[in-house]
């Protein structure tokens, strides 16, 4: 081949090259499995440590990258601010994201020491950006409702609040305590406009605790609502102690906040340096009004109640209460579960034998759960000493949720004094159904009073245990639930491992001095002052829940008031013949089933029925009848 051949022929050669590129696929495709693709598609600063899908498609919009922006952030942040190819939307979502990357970043290795003025600066600013992003642009936020990208920039939000809340939270011991505006990271920050109640009336909690951070064990769900804002539990400072008050205020309390940007247009937000903080209590607040809109206020109810329990020391402050030692408590408490509310209906639970509010972990919690009950209901919990006797129980229990009712409310009027509900678990539930029966003069026989007494020491024997012995039902109560209760006692409190601890059980001075008095009473004639009278004994709470109880057979078959429905939950534990002849490993059937109960529910199980599943959806059904009931509106 000739020279200019060879020429020719290279030369048509290269054109077929430079005309095949484009025929060559310069996209490929693959398919990934649906767990990686859902994944890829939502993650982001947050779950992933990574910038968005998103946020990246914007960066390429205008010519950048990840890498650029790490490389000259500012510049970065000038660039997407200012260019024309994106829309409000794209922009502000994308700003959110970087500015919440770098303050995250900033802060990692940090991790323990106060936040530095620039790391709250980046907060802020992504805090803001997001609040443009949902308030700001032209579409609302009901118009992204399904849009994923919203998802993304209210997390971004919330989570850049939490930092910020928690920093300024910090800031609070330095600041003067009338303060209305303080200066951080070249912010002004005014004074957070709150509605939250703190036991004793706190202004400040001593703790504030992120609670989408927190994990129980223990406990089978954490109730959340979800919304716009950022949820924490709040810590008021511990009361002191005073006996003569039996009602305590909740010491966790939840808490939602909030950051609101000054300015009423998109550029004036996103020219504003000022941002006053919310802070709302979601058992009042459904809602809040931000931006002009009303949006769904977030909330996390499980937190507190998990942090109290977590921290609660109960679970051996109730075995030194059984035992009567130092350390465990002698009068009860009435333990509000949230601050108190007039407007909400009440359920007072009461524990059983060497237990304490730990029996109600997930009671209170799973009933509190459901969003039409927590409206509606709030819990109270009587903590008491088990170790003293039924009767004695019966009427510092009485008296305590008397003194909490007149406190709360002295003319009796509010709604949480009416349709009351108490809930009671084994002897926690012999004395719920006390709280609503008439004894009249039925339990005097349990008292070995001499034929011969004298007309004056009978009277003053009466007037020492009347409290005790006679008492008319709670007017403010229209419903019980009995759970696993021995109303007619229980044989295996007469089993050597029972009695073995009853042994072990010492009742309070002041209670043993009081039945040495009345022993002294019971001694035949007038002067006969130093009679040999044998010492009447005092029963312990053992004692009284035996069924060989005088008392407990006597106080078996008191009237319930007719003003009351009542229902029983009964365990079954490995049953072996007919309902009547089981048991639930303590309780027999036969002392836990009431004649006239407007239902009864039999749940395999042992003696801890209160925590089942099965047990807390009858409850939940049962709450929901005395709404009914009650007129409440549904």
């Amino acid at each position: 081949m000739s020279i200019a051949n060879r020429s020719r022929v290279l030369r048509g050669v290269a054109v077929i090259g430079l005309l095949g590129l484009n025929a060559c696929a310069m996209v490929g495709v693959s398919q990934v499995g649906t767990p990686d693709a859902v994944n890829q598609r939502r993650a982001d600063v947050i779950g992933a440590n990574r910038l968005s899908d998103r946020t990246v498609q914007s960066l390429n919009v205008v010519a950048l990258t990840t890498d650029s922006c790490e490389r000259a952030f500012a510049a970065c942040m000038d660039t997407i601010s200012r260019s024309a190819g994106l829309t409000d939307e794209q922009r502000l979502s994308a700003l959110a994201e970087l500015w919440l990357g770098r303050a995250l970043k900033a802060e990692r290795p940090r991790r323990g020491q106060p936040m530095d003025e620039a790391t709250l600066d980046a907060f802020l600013q992504s805090a803001r950006d997001a609040y443009a992003y949902l308030f700001y642009t032209a579409r609302a936020p009901a118009e992204r409702a399904f849009e994923w990208r919203q998802m993304q920039v209210i997390g971004f939000y919330n989570l850049a609040v939490q930092r910020v809340m928690s920093r300024l939270f910090r800031e609070l011991p330095r600041l003067d305590p009338h303060w209305t505006r303080a200066t951080l990271a070249g912010w002004s920050v005014l004074r957070p406009q709150s509605d939250v109640y703190l036991a004793g009336g706190a202004r400040v909690p001593v703790e504030l605790i992120p609670a989408a951070n927190l994990r129980f064990d223990g406990l089978r769900n954490t109730y959340r609502r979800d919304g716009f804002g950022s949820d924490f539990v709040a810590v008021a400072p511990a009361e002191k102690a005073d006996a003569g008050v039996p009602w305590r205020e909740p010491g966790y309390v939840p808490m939602t906040g909030a950051l609101v940007f000054d300015g009423n247009t998109l550029d004036e937000v996103l020219a504003t340096r000022q941002v006053r903080p919310l802070v709302r209590d979601p058992y009042h607040d459904d809602t809040i009004t931000v931006g002009g809109r009303v949006v769904p206020l977030g909330a996390n109810f499980t937190a507190p109640y998990g942090v109290w329990l977590a921290r609660s020391g109960f679970a051996r402050q109730s075995i030194r209460s059984l035992l009567g030692r130092e350390g465990g408590i002698e009068t009860p408490r009435v333990l509000l579960m949230q601050p108190y509310d007039p407007d909400r209906l009440t359920v007072v639970m009461l524990h059983g034998l060497a237990s304490s509010p730990e029996a109600w972990i997930n009671v209170a919690n799973e009933v509190m759960g459901d969003e039409e009950l927590r409206r509606n209901f709030q819990v109270w919990e009587v903590y008491y000493p088990t170790n003293l006797p039924v009767a004695v129980n019966l009427a510092k229990i009485r008296k305590a949720l008397d003194a909490t009712l007149q406190h709360y409310d002295p003319s009796g009027q509010a709604r949480a004094s009416r349709d009351m509900v108490l809930i009671g678990h084994s002897m926690g539930g012999v004395i719920a159904r006390l709280l609503v029966s008439s004894s009249d003069d039925r339990l005097w026989g349990v008292i070995p009073t001499r034929a011969n007494l004298s007309a004056k020491k009978r009277q003053r024997l009466q007037q020492r245990l009347a409290p005790y012995l006679q008492f008319s039902p709670m007017p403010q109560v229209t419903r019980a639930v009995f759970l696993a209760t021995p109303h007619r006692g229980t044989p295996y409190a007469q089993h050597r491992l029972a009695r073995w601890i009853g042994n072990l059980i010492r009742l309070p001075v002041a209670v043993l001095k009081e039945m040495a008095d009345v022993g002294d009473l019971l001694k035949s004639g007038e002067s006969d002052e130093s009679g040999q009278a044998a010492p009447l004994y005092m029963p312990n709470s053992i004692d009284n829940l035996s069924d060989a109880s005088p008392f407990i057979a006597a106080a078996a078959d008191l009237p319930i008031s007719p003003h009351v429905h009542y229902h029983t939950i009964v365990g079954v534990y490995k049953s072996k013949g007919s309902l009547q002849d089981s048991n639930d490993g303590v309780v027999p059937y036969a002392s836990a089933h009431l004649d006239g109960a407007d239902s009864e529910l039999a749940i395999p199980s042992w003696h801890s029925v209160q925590e089942t599943p099965a047990a807390i959806l009858e409850l939940r059904r049962i709450l929901r009848l005395q709404l009914t009931a009650s007129g409440a509106p549904q």
